[in-house]
C-alpha cells in the first residue's frame, strides 16, 4: 500500500491505536499524545474531522508497529 492510499482521519487512527494496547497520556492543545506498556509515545494532531497527512499517518502507523 502506497502512502497516497492512506486516507485516515484522526479519531480512526485513534481508534487503531486504541485496539493495539495505546491509551492516552495527556492531551497538548490539539495534539493527543498516546503510550502503550512499552513506553512507545505516539503524538496524533486531532484537527476536528480533517484527513491527516498520508506521511503523519505512514510514521503513526511505524512508531506503533502497525502493517
Amino acid at each position: 500500500m502506497s502512502p497516497k492510499d492512506i486516507r485516515y482521519t484522526a479519531s480512526q487512527i485513534i481508534k487503531l491505536i486504541k485496539s493495539v494496547g495505546f491509551s492516552l497520556s495527556r492531551q497538548s492543545g490539539s495534539h493527543m499524545i498516546f503510550h502503550n506498556s512499552k513506553g512507545v509515545r505516539i503524538t496524533i494532531p486531532n484537527h476536528n474531522s480533517k484527513t491527516l497527512h498520508p506521511k503523519i499517518v505512514k510514521n503513526i502507523l511505524r512508531d506503533a508497529e502497525i502493517e
